[in-house]
């Protein structure tokens, strides 16, 4: 890989978005990565920080200009903005979309990732989908429970899903953009369709802690999340997930065939993580 090319990250600083940079960096790409604050960045030596934001077009010309390509997270619920940065775009750009994207469906039943994959393809840009399923890293809104107690407070625990660890997703947008798969869509999920249950369980296991399963009833759960995240998310969250109970999230192999080895497990995830879910020593509890 010529070291020349030059590629832009966005949410460089974010769970997937870091990865990408290692992944790029690792095969001798240039990366500029488009952040609000450079001290704060924590980005490996090498990387080209640029301050700037992404809801500002004009951030996005400056730092757009002389890249090869573009690795594009937009972290909003709503597409508002993105067409005036989408605009600015240049080269091959591999856009972290969702698998609630739908060919067959109307745009508006697609969310902000269809509106965006559609305002890629009308800009003419080389474009590449990798449309992830649920992430692993989001079980880790569970570990403020799991640090001060053995029970984890959450609906739907018989939901089933095929989370994926945030690693292959930024493995396959990196593959995606040193060969140029221009035009492809990439479904992505974890190897496994595991229960919620299942996966605290594990969480259980990997600290050497059982947890117990608290059920909490729809509508107190849809009010946390409404407190937190809105209604707009928590309207389209709570149903979702309740259907998940009889028709669980499948498992795909596209990991698996785009990187030619196994996608990691949730296991593998949560050992990585373990240290964000062990409990708190009683000093450590006090002071929170």
């Amino acid at each position: 890989m010529n070291g020349k090319r030059t590629i832009l990250v966005t949410g460089a600083t974010g769970n997937v978005g870091r990865h990408v940079v290692d992944g790029l960096l690792a095969n001798g790409v240039q990366v500029r990565a488009l952040v609000r604050n450079p001290s704060l960045a924590g980005l490996p030596p090498g990387v080209e920080l640029v301050p700037g934001d992404l809801t500002d077009a004009e951030s996005v010309s400056a730092v757009v200009e002389g890249t090869d390509g573009t690795f594009l997270l937009w972290p909003f619920y709503s597409p508002d903005g993105v067409e005036k940065v989408v605009e600015r775009l240049t080269g091959h750009v591999v856009y972290l979309s969702a698998t609630a994207v739908k060919d067959d469906q109307p745009a508006e039943a697609n969310g902000v990732w269809g509106a965006i994959e559609e305002l890629l393809r009308k800009a003419g840009l080389e474009w590449t989908f990798v449309r992830a399923g649920g992430f692993a890293t989001n079980t880790l809104e569970w570990a403020a429970q799991t640090l001060l107690g053995d029970e984890v407070r959450l609906p739907y625990a018989e939901a089933g899903r095929s989370l994926i660890h945030e690693r292959d997703i930024a493995a396959v947008a990196v593959r995606a953009l040193l060969d140029r798969r221009v035009g492809e869509k990439f479904e992505l999920t974890g190897p496994e369709t595991l229960t919620q249950r299942e996966q605290i369980r594990i969480i259980g296991e990997v600290i050497d802690r059982p947890l117990q399963v608290v059920d909490v009833a729809p509508e107190d759960a849809r009010a946390e999340l409404v407190e937190k995240l809105g209604e707009v998310f928590a309207d389209a969250a709570m149903p979702y997930w309740a259907s998940l109970v009889d028709s669980p999230e499948p498992a795909l192999i596209t990991v698996a065939d785009v990187l030619g080895r196994p996608a990691l497990t949730y296991r593998e995830w949560a050992q990585e993580h373990a240290e964000a879910f062990r409990p708190l020593t009683t000093t450590q509890a006090a002071d929170r």
